[in-house]
């Protein structure tokens, strides 16, 4: 993960706050946490026929996976990292699909997919942490 690109995402999706003092390892948990609210939003403003609401949300959480996405060291790591990248993508499409048919159904699959990745990473122990 490049630390860079997960604080510019970030700050981009959440403003600057909290980021400062953030290590890269917290900067994508934070990363993923607001996709997932994003989404959560989304499903409330679909619940509201909230159109416009719906769209930007979604939106959002779209910049949030291709952020996480960007942020793959694949020159250094594609093999290792080849799965999740495809599983970005995928979800991606997967949102811009539920944003089309106003399918909350595809965006819990989606929010199910990104906990899943979330678990993964909150296991894994920050760096920053270990100094």
């Amino acid at each position: 993960m490049n630390p860079m690109l997960a604080l510019r995402q970030y700050q981009k999706v959440n403003g600057a706050a909290q980021t400062s003092e953030a290590s890269p390892h917290r900067l994508v948990q934070m990363l993923m946490q607001g996709g997932l609210d994003r989404i959560a939003q989304a499903k409330g403003a679909m619940a509201r026929n909230d159109i416009a609401q719906r769209g930007v949300l979604i939106g959002k959480a779209i910049g949030i996976v291709g952020g996480l996405r960007e942020g793959l060291d694949l020159e250094n790591h594609g093999e290792s990292l080849a799965e999740l990248d495809s599983l970005y993508t995928y979800m991606s499409r997967r949102l811009v699909e539920a944003n089309a048919k106003n399918d909350s159904s595809i965006l819990d699959e989606v929010a199910r997919l990104l906990i899943t990745v979330k678990e993964g990473w909150d296991s894994v122990a920050d760096p920053a942490q270990a100094v």
